[in-house]
């Protein structure tokens, strides 16, 4: 996770997303670097714009918190009919029940 604190905080400075950039941040950190991780995650950001990814990350939250809310809302707005259904179906339920010792 370090590594990728790191390639974040290299972005933010402008800066390009190296092996021995994210390796120095590793380093003043405190921790102790690991070659492999640093070259694993230079190779995977090769080609990615780290701002966009960050932005459509944002974009799908704010989508996928939208039909969250309005389904809280509607709960909210709907406690009398399901108890209304809850006590109908109950009534069904009993009078079925009732039929069978008639």
């Amino acid at each position: 996770m370090e590594y990728v604190y790191a390639a974040l905080l290299l972005d933010a400075a402008g800066k390009e997303v190296t092996e021995q950039a994210l390796t120095e941040i590793v380093k003043a950190a405190g921790l102790t670097p690991d070659e492999a991780r640093a070259k694993a995650m230079v190779a995977s950001l090769k080609g990615v714009n780290i701002k966009d990814v960050i932005k459509n990350a944002q974009a799908m939250q704010m989508q996928s918190a939208a039909p969250a809310a309005a389904a809280g809302a509607a709960q909210k707005a709907e406690p009398k009919k399901d108890a209304e259904a809850e006590k109908k179906s109950e009534e069904e339920a009993a009078s079925g029940l009732a039929s069978l010792f008639g």
